[in-house]
């Protein structure tokens, strides 16, 4: 899940950072509005965590960029504690939750995760395709019943498929989701297929059949193999 966390205070935000990527999110950061702004309209997240008060702007001014734009992310906004009015504004405006500082870290996680199911989800704790079954808490993957072990970039990508099956996903789109965004200032793009190359295998493996599918000249897909 990659997710972009808007917050100017430098201790908060290098708090957030550092949990949220050791429990697995992919994680980008913006110390204000313009920065925010930027990387939002170049860039797609899973998901935005988002400070309403900002140094140069509002975080309410980027939400709405956000719907405008139709973005697919979720964003949890964060408040101050007598902020009632900024709260009700974020939720009139399409934001999926709050969080009142001070708050949790591992809240955070956990609401964060519950945004991705709503959003791409459903709002399930377990992801079925075809066979194929993934458990959004334990991030256990089995294929028809079989345990398959796969790596985080793995995972991730998987993830990435299953939230948009039979969507034509091209490799800058797949390496920026799990890699992140400076990615895109590298020459090649090729080391994608290395990953889905060992993906593919390890779920055939598990007797899945042919999941991914190259569309050549414009990148991958996830179809039922059976279909």
């Amino acid at each position: 899940m990659k997710v972009l966390i808007v917050e100017d205070e430098p201790a908060l935000r290098a708090a957030l950072v550092e949990y949220l990527t050791q429990d697995g999110f992919r994680c980008e950061q913006a110390a204000g509005y313009a920065a925010a702004h930027e990387k939002v309209k170049l860039y797609e997240y899973d998901a935005v965590l988002l400070d309403l008060t900002l140094p140069d702007g509002r975080g309410l001014d980027l939400l709405r960029t956000l719907k405008a734009d139709r973005s697919a992310a979720g964003v949890l906004i964060l408040t101050a504690r007598d902020a009632l009015a900024d709260k009700l504004a974020g939720l009139e405006l399409g934001a999926d939750d709050y969080l009142t500082k001070p708050f949790h870290l591992a809240e955070v996680s956990a609401r964060l995760r519950a945004v991705l199911r709503r959003r791409h989800f459903e709002g399930q704790p377990k992801v079925e395709f075809a066979g194929i079954v993934v458990d959004l808490a334990t991030t256990a993957v089995t294929v028809h019943g079989q345990p398959v072990i796969l790596t985080r970039k793995q995972y991730e990508l998987l993830l990435y498929f299953l939230a948009h099956p039979g969507r034509v996903l091209t490799k800058e789109a797949l390496a920026e989701h799990a890699w992140g965004d400076g990615v895109d200032a590298v020459d090649s793009f090729d080391f994608i297929y290395t990953h889905l190359k060992n993906l593919r295998q390890k779920l055939q493996e598990a007797g899945g059949g042919q999941y991914l599918r190259t569309v050549y000249g414009l990148g991958y897909q996830l179809l039922d193999p059976d279909a």
